[in-house]
């Protein structure tokens, strides 16, 4: 099947494009490459810089279905500049969306994310709860849901709303809690925690890409659905990272108040089995870290890159 995947040369897209392409798959890899292009070449693979506000830009011809990855990732950098931010993660949505109905196609699965809950007192946040999503990142996400609902009655929509990803990718993130606090670990040997009672759903990255490979497989699988299997307070993580590799952790006040348990058994229910855990994840860092294969670069941290490329 030929494949659309936007934001293809981010975290979760440089570990989704090689293993759609060792199933057969024939990938368009459409980034504006930010922060790189870590894909290896293949005969299946092609790979487009560009930018996904500009939709006439983005070829749709023989395109089957789409894995649209592409936003502005996570809070921080999402309020840096929230003008970009709707035109990335919404309108362009909108305008992808439309352009793929005029062109036939009749797939589309989208990465959410589990943050359009905002805070919630509920003990397990399942896919019927109200969204009340806090800042630029969680409502963008939330209109583009909403956006793509109203397509379908015309093209199967299959959206995930993710926990936070953890583990290794050759384009990596140290700015996600495990990724971060374990990086801590092996270059201070001391974890800074702030708060460290508010829970958080995870997901490892295998898990993730391989959620939209089950999906590309059970087009049956339409509307909404949460992907998070471990629900475990910061400082739970620290103290398993140090479990691995010994550190101080140290305790510091938050103001971040986010805390919720996603519930994940409507995707349970069709049959998904995650198989990897944040245990796996620390190790896999880890163990990347001791080979040489990773280093804490700028171009890791999302907001520190952007910031750096604004000045």
């Amino acid at each position: 099947m030929k494949l659309l995947v936007t934001g293809a040369c981010g975290y979760k897209g440089s570990v989704l494009v090689p293993k759609l392409l060792a199933l057969g798959h024939e990938v368009r890899a459409f980034d504006i490459q930010w922060f790189g292009n870590e894909l290896q070449s293949h005969p299946n693979l092609e790979v487009m810089q560009g930018d996904v506000r500009d939709t006439d830009a983005i070829p749709l011809d023989g395109v089957k279905a789409i894995i649209h990855l592409a936003s502005v990732a996570n809070d921080p950098c999402g309020d840096l500049d929230p003008k970009l931010t709707w035109e990335i993660s919404a309108l362009a949505t909108m305008r992808l969306a439309d352009k793929a109905l005029r062109h036939g196609i009749d797939r589309i699965i989208y990465a959410s994310s589990g943050s359009v809950y905002g805070v919630k007192s509920e003990e397990q946040v399942t896919e019927d709860l109200e969204l009340e999503p806090i800042t630029e990142y969680n409502k963008t996400k939330m209109v583009a849901e909403r956006v793509l609902l109203s397509y379908a009655n015309d093209m199967a929509v299959q959206i995930v709303r993710p926990a936070t990803v953890c583990g290794v990718s050759s384009r990596m993130r140290l700015d996600v809690a495990v990724n971060m606090l374990t990086m801590q670990a092996l270059t201070n040997s001391r974890i800074t925690v702030f708060g460290g009672d508010q829970v958080r759903p995870n997901i490892h990255i295998d898990d993730i890409t391989d959620l939209y490979i089950y999906l590309l497989d059970h087009p049956e699988l339409t509307g909404v659905y949460n992907a998070g299997f471990e629900n475990i307070s910061i400082r739970e993580i620290a103290e398993r990272v140090v479990r691995i590799i010994p550190a101080e952790i140290v305790f510091t006040p938050s103001n971040d108040p986010r805390s919720y348990r996603q519930n994940s058994d409507k995707l349970l229910a069709t049959g998904f089995r995650p198989r990897k855990t944040v245990d796996d994840a620390i190790s896999e860092i880890v163990a990347a870290f001791q080979r040489g294969v990773l280093k804490d670069q700028d171009r890791w941290h999302n907001l520190r890159w952007m910031q750096k490329a604004r000045s």
